[in-house]
């Protein structure tokens, strides 16, 4: 029997887990997929060149990560990552970068009459739409801000609570502004995998959590049960408010209310001389309230290799994979068979809307006696350091000596 069972191996299960093992419990992490990592996702070509499917930029305000990195021994591993340059596409890539480009798209008397409303603004108890376009003008927003906000979370972020959006948060001044690990993101969740006291079992879903007395079992889709004193859930809302609803209704409730967004994302790795006439480091947008149909192209020329490039296309769901082909050689000027790697995956996205702390404090409350956690990147935010917060306080709740 293990001490604890972890639904789901991305970030949020791996940080639990993480912290579980650290405490001296064996843990068993079962996740559905063949791979584990979730939204970290390195892909790596035959010649050796990795790109991110997902997450690929961390900061030194990622002060949770961090902390998981040195109990990792990953510190020494951290690799710098140049600055990207922001472009806009509308149809094809256009020419200007960064706020030069940002302001060229914008109207600039309705920039300069809706400016000095940003004095004093507050994002509190607005969605990203009402906050921004009151700061530089519905147009603006609609055909230049809206479509840029929405490339960070991969949907569009119009109903999104602002403050969810962009946090601030301390930094640690001996650690890289920016960065990635050599290899990529995934290099942590190698790691943690190889931690002792965790066990890994993918390619399994669980079906059902049931009470056993005292303790839990976790069943899975073969009717196998593993039983354990504490579960930790870190499942996307749908499935997680499925795995609660026998055992905890009122938690079920709660994460029923939040709803989710798909996003499809596609790369490819090109030889560098093939994409000459795409601009270094570029990190496009496409413009316009109906844009395109991707949200963002992601670039990684940011840790630069002579040889290839890597562009990471994230697209709006509901399109074939010979339409995504078709686009990516199109915006890159490039045909299919130059192509050398192409990786994919499908993503299910949290899609928070006003009130979304409201649920949140109700879940907690719900939880609030029990010995099962939950976790993801679905309570104050989507990044990385989101998730591991999250896991961490978990970890801390469900672990604290009971009465």
């Amino acid at each position: 029997m293990d001490d604890v069972v972890i639904i789901g191996g991305g970030v949020s299960g791996l940080a639990f887990a993480f912290h579980a093992a650290r405490a001296g419990r064996a843990v068993r992490v079962v996740e559905q997929d063949a791979r584990i990592g979730g939204c970290v996702d390195t892909r790596t070509s035959a010649d050796g060149f990795w790109i991110e499917l997902g997450a690929h930029t961390c900061y030194n305000s990622y002060g949770a990560f961090l902390e998981l990195l040195e109990g990792l021994d990953l510190l020494g591993e951290l690799q710098p990552r140049g600055k990207p340059v922001l472009r806009f596409a509308d149809g094809a890539i256009l020419p200007g970068k960064n706020l030069g480009g940002l302001l060229r798209r914008m109207s600039l008397l309705q920039l300069a009459r809706s400016l000095p409303r940003a004095i004093g603004a507050s994002p509190e108890g607005r969605t990203v739409q009402a906050h921004y376009g009151r700061i530089v003008g519905a147009g603006n927003y609609e055909r230049v801000l809206g479509p840029m906000l929405s490339a960070v979370p991969s949907q569009r972020a119009d109903g999104f609570p602002a403050d969810m959006l962009f946090k601030k948060r301390p930094r640690r001044k001996d650690v890289l502004r920016s960065f990635t690990l050599k290899g990529g993101l995934g290099a942590m969740a190698e790691r943690i995998r190889r931690q002792p006291g965790v066990t890994i079992t993918t390619g399994r879903a669980a079906t059902a959590v049931e009470r056993d007395g005292a303790r839990f079992a976790v069943v899975l889709g073969d009717g196998e049960r593993l039983a354990a004193e504490l579960v930790a859930i870190a499942t996307p809302p749908r499935t997680a408010a499925r795995l609660l609803a026998a055992i905890i209704p009122g938690a079920a409730a709660q994460v029923g209310e939040i709803a989710e967004a798909a996003v499809e994302s596609l790369g490819v790795v090109v030889r560098a001389d093939r994409v000459a006439g795409v601009p270094y480091a570029t990190f496009v947008i496409p413009l316009g309230p109906r844009g395109d149909i991707f949200h963002s192209v992601v670039t990684r020329d940011v840790v630069a290799d002579p040889t290839w490039r890597g562009f990471v296309f994230h697209f709006r769901p509901g399109h074939t994979e010979d339409d995504k082909l078709a686009r990516i050689a199109a915006l890159l000027g490039i045909e299919r068979g130059d192509i050398a790697y192409r990786a994919e995956r499908s993503t299910v996205l949290p899609s928070p809307v006003l009130g979304h702390r409201d649920v949140v404090v109700g879940l907690d409350a719900a939880l609030a006696a029990e010995r099962i956690a939950v976790t993801g990147n679905w309570f104050a935010g989507l990044s990385i350091e989101d998730c591991v917060l999250c896991s961490r306080a978990e970890w801390q709740r469900v672990a604290a000596p009971r009465a």
